[in-house]
């Protein structure tokens, strides 16, 4: 197995937690996984990204520009400054609520995401995911990247098993919230491409 995976969003989205889950699932199947987080301003809503690099050959945790397998953009902004990684037969799986972020809320920019999304469907293979629409069970859209991993797998594009990622996920996710992230790991599973 030889796979690489961008995942980008904004801080407080849960972009850490679901690359560490990937991390740790491919290193349980016995894959030798290189790694790497730019959190830069994410505890104010910055951009974050992590690269995840599974298989043998990555010498370097960081994925080259044209390199990922897949995309797993929490918000449709980030997905649109991250897609110069993704490689042209690469998939990108991208939340579509749009995270407003601080200067758009100070002044009305107006902005939505649909015109990310939109510039998207012409630029890649993309599965578009409402997050506000699959959280909404949920009660919060802090479930919001466990759906999007369910979803990445649901793709069949992601070289790893259900039973890797829900490993994992019990592993990371406290115990009081852990029934609901499998619950929410399921439901991205459902939105099958």
């Amino acid at each position: 197995m030889k796979q690489d995976i961008l995942i980008c969003g904004v801080g407080g989205q849960g972009t850490v937690l679901a690359s560490r889950v990937l991390a740790a699932a491919a290193m349980e199947a016995g894959h030798p996984v290189h790694s790497a987080e730019t959190i830069g301003m994410a505890q104010r809503g910055g951009s974050v990204t992590s690269h995840i690099r599974i298989g043998a050959g990555a010498w370097s945790p960081l994925i080259p520009p044209g390199g990922a397998d897949m995309l797993l953009a929490f918000e449709p902004a980030e997905a649109v400054r991250n897609l110069s990684f993704l490689r042209p037969e690469g998939i990108a799986i991208v939340n579509t609520a749009a995270t407003r972020p601080v200067g758009a809320s100070l002044k009305d920019t107006g902005y939505d995401g649909r015109e990310m999304v939109a510039w998207l469907k012409d630029r890649c293979a993309c599965v578009f995911v409402d997050g506000e629409a699959a959280c909404r069970p949920f009660g919060s859209a802090r479930y919001l990247n466990i759906v999007l991993l369910g979803a990445a797998l649901g793709t069949g594009r992601l070289e790893l098993t259900e039973e890797l990622i829900r490993n994992q996920i019990r592993r990371y996710v406290p115990a009081r919230f852990l029934e609901t992230n499998l619950k929410a790991f399921e439901a991205g599973l459902s939105l099958k491409s």
